[in-house]
């Protein structure tokens, strides 16, 4: 990491060293644009380095629904449950609970339904393009998923599951227990079936994913800088940001510094938007190479398990503390607790590693990509369990916002303006 830097030279200051931050900042300096990217941490070290791995394109529906408020109680009393709400940051989620409830009138629920859709089905095609670029198309598996029940009473939902996604014509196929015995023979016999969803797939190692990109952005002039932003202005020229180093002047900001991005926004827009977060955890086990084909959901048990280069990943579990909470890393080493008797043999912990990150959540489940301030403003955050996913989408609309023509259809940016809130 350089330490020092002309304040001067760049066209685009961009916020955020996530795999969405530096994908912005390639596809800009493949423009011709002289980029900068300003980070407190080094690259991919936010919820980039610690997500599921998942290609979610299936999930085209919003964080919650209805059943939530059944749920509130047990959110609160059950500290190791798959979504828990910490009872100390009650009055400060309340407006966000109040907005995100709001947001599940059927309305607003289709809106949500068909933005997160429009993104996720043109997020596969543009992951192509942008691993292709950098000559890393290995890093991105496209082997499906299966999302697997074990219990008779599951299996109504499933379908109901299936019908809903099958309306929002996202691919899935309903796998037998037979089915899945010969595909994922790991898995234990109490499996009764599940559905798979065959255009998903999974990245080998999420942190890879931005030390690549990273390195191409290097190779095309951008220069990273570790410090932390600290406020900024607009100004005639551009924009004034102030860092933990000193001010950097830019033409424009890209603001992609996901959780954190709502302080710098209020800043350069006036707009305080209700960007709140999902604390995520995940537990890798690193003597589990090979045990699962393509990643695998539990329908009940509520996590993931994603086959990576490393080992197997363990994810899904969901808390809401906000940012200044200490990570609760006894929630991450219950994901292993519910691995047991998923499959044949159990899988080892031995030498696992927990992990905690913040997942930028809005209450609609949309995230927001927008030119504000007169163009000087650009804005990529708030992707919920869809960063990674929708990673290589969002970097084509900021750098169609930017100015640049694409020959790539894109999805229409109203769903995700900054003005919706």
């Amino acid at each position: 990491m350089p330490d020092h830097f002309d304040s001067n030279t760049a066209d685009i200051a961009v916020v955020g060293a996530g795999v969405i931050g530096v994908a912005c900042a390639l596809q800009l300096a493949r423009q011709g644009q002289r980029v900068v990217v300003i980070d407190m941490q080094e690259p991919g070290h936010g919820a980039s380095f610690g997500n599921a791995g998942h290609l979610a394109t299936e999930q085209v529906f919003p964080i919650a629904d209805l059943s939530i408020l059944k749920r509130l109680p047990a959110m609160l009393m059950d500290p190791m449950g798959p979504l828990r709400l910490d009872w100390k940051y009650l009055p400060r989620a309340l407006p966000w609970f109040t907005r995100l409830l709001l947001n599940l009138r059927p309305a607003p629920f289709q809106r949500s339904v068909a933005g997160i859709r429009a993104l996720n089905e043109s997020s596969v095609a543009a992951w192509h393009r942008l691993l292709k670029g950098i000559d890393c198309p290995g890093l991105m598996r496209e082997d499906g998923s299966l999302l697997v029940y074990e219990r008779s009473e599951s299996r109504q939902p499933l379908l109901a599951l299936q019908a809903r996604m099958r309306q929002q014509q996202v691919p899935v196929e309903l796998w037998e227990a037979k089915v899945v015995r010969e595909t994922a023979p790991q898995l234990n016999e109490q499996i009764q079936g599940g559905l798979f969803f065959p255009a998903t797939g999974h990245f080998i190692d999420p942190y890879r994913v931005v030390c690549e990109l990273v390195e191409a952005a290097k190779q095309c002039g951008v220069q990273f800088l570790k410090r932390q932003v600290t406020g900024g202005q607009l100004s005639e020229t551009g924009v004034c940001l102030q860092t933990s180093l000193g001010k950097i002047n830019a033409r424009r900001v890209v603001i992609a510094c996901g959780a954190h991005s709502a302080k710098l926004t209020a800043a350069l827009t006036g707009k305080h938007v209700p960007l709140d977060t999902e604390r995520g955890y995940h537990l890798m086990l690193p003597h589990e190479h090979d045990r699962l084909p393509f990643a695998v959901t539990s329908l009940e048990r509520k996590f993931i398990m994603t086959p990576m280069s490393d080992g197997l990943r363990l994810a899904g579990t969901v808390e809401f503390a906000g940012l200044d909470a200490p990570p609760s890393m006894e929630r991450a080493w219950q994901l292993h607790r519910l691995s047991k008797g998923l499959l044949r043999e159990d899988l080892s912990a031995e030498g696992a590693t927990p992990w905690m990150g913040f997942r930028p959540s809005l209450p609609d489940s949309l995230p927001i990509i927008d030119r504000v301030g007169d163009g000087k403003v650009l804005l990529a955050f708030g992707h919920q369990h869809l960063g990674l996913t929708q990673a290589a989408v969002t970097a084509e609309m900021i750098a169609q916002l930017a100015g640049a023509t694409s020959a790539h259809a894109l999805p229409e940016l109203h769903p995700y303006r900054l003005d919706r809130f």
